[in-house]
């Protein structure tokens, strides 16, 4: 069993209540009161270690400031507290190595996890990129097919308004051949004059 102490810093926060040990006797506090005896359930280097503590507290019950909120324990009053064990049982001992266990084995479980994420985003990537190549691809086949074709049907407008505007040329020759025939020609009636 330790020396009593009052040094708040290292108290356990998180504790139960608990049965005294055989062949240990009840103490009292600094207060004269016998002190309650107590069990660590906070995962640290005490767990499942017993102590003794002041049984009275500051308040007593506790304050409340609403009655929906079960409100946290205050602080003993005079602040003591004396371990009865020494160092912490083989349970704790095991428990704390079990979850520790665990612990490493969640975190590699994690890890393997994050870098099965991270290979199928590689490759979620990689799949984007692949497709995006050949998209662009397509597309500029696409544009070059569509210049080609805009190209062939420049080639035969352009060729079609020639020989349309060539045709157009000739009809005109014609009307103007035709024209000054006529002109030159001194027939002002139906018939030829010889013929009246």
């Amino acid at each position: 069993m330790s020396l009593p102490c009052s040094d708040q810093s290292i108290r356990p926060r998180k504790m139960q209540s608990a049965s005294l040990p055989r062949g240990v006797e009840a103490v009292r506090c600094w207060c004269g009161d016998v002190c309650k005896v107590k069990e660590v359930t906070d995962f640290s280097d005490w767990l499942g270690m017993k102590f003794f503590m002041c049984a009275n507290y500051e308040s007593d019950p506790p304050e409340s400031i609403s009655a929906y909120v079960r409100p946290p324990s205050p602080p003993p009053l005079c602040m003591y507290y004396r371990w009865i064990d020494t160092e912490m049982p083989d349970w704790a001992v095991t428990e704390i190595r079990e979850r520790g266990r665990r612990a490493w084995a969640s975190l590699d479980l994690e890890e393997r996890r994050e870098k099965a994420e991270a290979e199928e985003k590689a490759e979620q990537k990689k799949e984007w990129e692949d497709y995006c190549v050949e998209q662009r691809a397509f597309l500029d086949e696409m544009k070059r097919k569509n210049q080609e074709e805009k190209l062939r049907l420049e080639e035969v407008y352009r060729q079609r308004e020639q020989a349309r505007e060539a045709d157009r040329e000739r009809k005109r020759e014609r009307a103007r051949a035709a024209k000054a025939a006529e002109e030159a020609g001194d027939g002002k009636g139906k018939y030829p004059r010889w013929t009246q």
